[in-house]
Order: structure tokens, then C-alpha cells, then sequence
């Protein structure tokens, strides 16, 4: 495919997506976390932003859990919020990707530039990734996993030089676990469920599990890093959690595969015939 008629695709494919006058993650940009089949909890967390559960009915261990937001257990809200998840994780689903990084530990890989990236079946991560939005004022960066994305202990992910447009999403196809201590940031959207284990913390981000459980364990989870008193180690830089990174001109939000500092890795760059996603609903 030219540049050129992959630009008059990009240009049609983006004429369903509005300008960023309103959130991607829609009425759920206001929560910290949404279960679907239940919501559980252990120990003392704190959520900064709204919880929802929906269509289920239990959440347990709230006693332990400190919110500033408001808690949504089966209602018209929490219901709301489920939709428009769904039509996000669709969105994410459907993005063509800037490059394959199935076999890789996010973790051993250098800075990563603004991108789509995409794993055939799971992902884990140890130590850091670095996401290195490198001035871009609406750099996207977008983790479409096949299966499921799991994190070792005191694994982190750092975003370098975000702005107030910048957006992390993390689309995974089955469940997400993150492991003891991480300090993870970024937007999970789980076909299944999530799980925080013990002093695991997404500091600029969400949990949204679109058909199981958001589980936690002794854990912080912010929409917004302004909210939780981010230091500069982590900040969202005014981003509500880092979730902007689409506008009506998304061209410009993904680094050439030239540009990206994966070599050696198999990039597939933007062409559709390496990977033809689906079109129509996930769920």
C-alpha cells in the first residue's frame, strides 16, 4: 500500500472518530475502576475517580476502600460506563498497528516512541518500560495484547515528556495481572478481568474489566495523577489518566516505524494486510 492511499484510508477511518471534544473512554472516563461480574477488595486501596460494577451486584471488602469518587453497583450509570468501555476497547482493537512485539518482555525493550503495538497472544513485563512521548503534544501509545498481559513484581511503566493530551490504553484480550508492587500506568481495558495484587498500583490510569472481576489487594488506583498528588515521578501531566491521544488528526500521533528504537523486531509498520482486524464487536 503507497503512503498515499494509506493516508485517504487513515482519513475515512477517522471520520468515525470525533475530534477529542469528547473523552474516547466516554461517561467512563470519570472512574478508577469497573467490574463487570464483581468487584472484590483486601486490605486498605484507594480509588481516585468512580467505581462501577455492572451487570453484576457484589462488590465486597469496601470497608477498605477509600473513594473520592461515587460508587456505581448496578445502575443506569455503571451500565452507561460498561457501553462506552466497550466501544473504546472496539476503537483500540481496531487500530492498524505500527508494530509486532510478540516474544519481547516489554520490560528489556529501550524507550518506546508513540505507537500502536501489538502482541499475537500474551505479554509480560519486568523491571521498566519506558513510554517516551518525546514532545509529541498528543502522543498515543496503545497496547493491543491478544490474550492475556501480566507484570512481575516491581515492574514499572514510566511516561517521559507527555503532555495533557498524552494517552496509554492497554488493550488485552483476556485478563491483565499486575504483579506485587508494580507501579503501572495507563488504561487497562480487560475482556476478562484484572487483577492487582498486593500494593500493586496503577497511578495514572484505570482498571475496566468488561465481562469479569477487578480484584484488588492493598492498592492505589488514580484516574488522574493531579487528583493522587503525583510527584514528577509520576505524573500524568494533565492528561485525567492518560487518556487524550486522539484527535481528528491521529496521523501525527504515530511514530514512523523508521523512527522507533525496535530493531530487530519485526515492525509490520501501518500496512492493514499484515494484520486485518476485525470490525465487528468484541465482547
Amino acid at each position: 500500500m503507497t503512503a498515499r492511499k494509506f493516508a485517504l484510508l487513515l482519513l475515512v477511518t477517522l471520520a468515525y472518530f470525533p475530534a477529542q471534544a469528547s473523552p474516547i473512554l466516554g461517561t467512563a472516563q470519570s472512574y478508577a475502576v469497573i467490574g463487570a461480574s464483581t468487584v472484590t477488595n483486601t486490605g486498605s486501596s484507594t480509588l481516585f475517580g468512580d467505581l462501577g460494577l455492572d451487570p453484576g451486584t457484589a462488590i465486597t471488602g469496601t470497608v477498605g476502600i477509600t473513594i473520592t469518587g461515587t460508587i456505581h453497583q448496578t445502575d443506569a450509570a455503571a451500565h452507561q460506563a460498561q457501553v462506552d468501555a466497550l466501544i473504546t476497547y472496539n476503537t483500540l482493537f481496531n487500530l492498524p498497528l505500527t508494530g509486532n512485539l510478540s516474544g519481547h518482555d516489554l520490560g528489556s525493550l529501550g524507550p518506546l516512541l508513540p505507537g500502536v503495538y501489538h502482541f499475537d497472544t500474551s505479554a509480560e513485563s519486568t523491571g521498566t518500560l519506558t513510554l517516551d512521548a518525546h514532545g509529541d503534544p498528543a502522543a498515543l501509545f496503545v497496547f493491543q495484547i491478544g490474550s492475556a498481559l501480566t507484570t512481575a513484581s516491581n515492574a514499572v511503566v514510566s511516561v517521559l515528556d507527555g503532555g495533557a493530551n498524552t494517552g496509554v490504553y492497554w488493550q488485552v484480550g483476556s485478563s491483565a495481572t499486575l504483579g506485587t508492587s508494580t507501579q503501572f500506568a495507563g488504561n487497562i481495558l480487560a475482556q476478562q478481568s484484572v487483577t492487582l495484587n498486593t500494593s500493586a498500583n496503577i497511578l495514572c490510569g484505570r482498571a475496566i474489566a468488561l465481562n469479569a472481576a477487578v480484584t484488588m489487594d492493598t492498592n492505589t488506583i488514580a484516574n488522574d495523577c493531579v487528583a493522587f498528588g503525583g510527584s514528577s515521578a509520576n505524573s500524568d501531566y494533565g492528561s485525567a489518566g492518560f487518556s487524550g491521544g486522539f484527535d481528528s488528526t491521529l496521523t501525527h500521533t504515530i511514530a514512523e516505524p523508521t523512527t522507533l528504537p525496535l530493531l530487530g523486531l519485526g515492525l509490520t509498520g501501518f500496512g492493514l494486510s499484515q494484520r486485518r482486524r476485525r470490525s465487528h464487536s468484541v465482547r
